[in-house]
């Protein structure tokens, strides 16, 4: 739909998740934030900020209510046991996506070599390994470092 409208592309995309990511707070509030910035400044930035959170804070408050009436219902239980897949299913759909768009080049390939971008893969597996290693290493470490490989190999 962004690309439709024309507000941002889908590189843009992951430029605007790398950032919110690694700004502090929750991730769909500095993207909201971020997106409202890019296509209308400060004024577009706070509108796309409240109208992300005013609703969720009005329903929440509202559910908070009479969720504590009902926690230990049957049907509540059996409702959050249904959510999870699709919440897993819509998040595997969005990393997905985003490996395409970051790891391969689809839109630029000649030969079958080139459909991956081998930079971004390498500093992925590099960074895996780290983790698998490091496990308690703080994500911010590994935020910088590929900030710095990004520009040193100029990705």
């Amino acid at each position: 739909m962004a690309e439709k409208y024309g507000w941002f592309t889908i590189e843009s995309l992951s430029t605007m998740i790398a950032v919110s990511e690694s700004t502090p707070g929750p991730i769909g509030i500095n993207m909201a934030t971020y997106v409202g910035f890019t296509v209308h400044g400060i004024i577009g930035s706070l509108i796309s900020t409240l109208s992300l959170v005013a609703p969720s804070i009005i329903i929440i408050c509202i559910i908070a209510n009479y969720f504590e009436k009902f926690k230990d219902a049957k049907i509540v239980k059996m409702i959050f046991a249904g959510l999870k897949p699709a919440v897993v299913a819509f998040i595997a759909a969005a990393c997905l996506s985003l490996f395409v768009s970051t790891l391969l080049n689809l839109d630029t390939a000649k030969s079958f070599l080139e459909y991956f971008d081998w930079k971004c893969i390498a500093l992925l597996v590099v960074l895996l390994g780290v983790n698998k290693k490091y496990p308690k290493l703080h994500p911010i470490a590994f935020i910088v470092t590929a900030a710095i490989v990004g520009i040193l190999f100029k990705f």
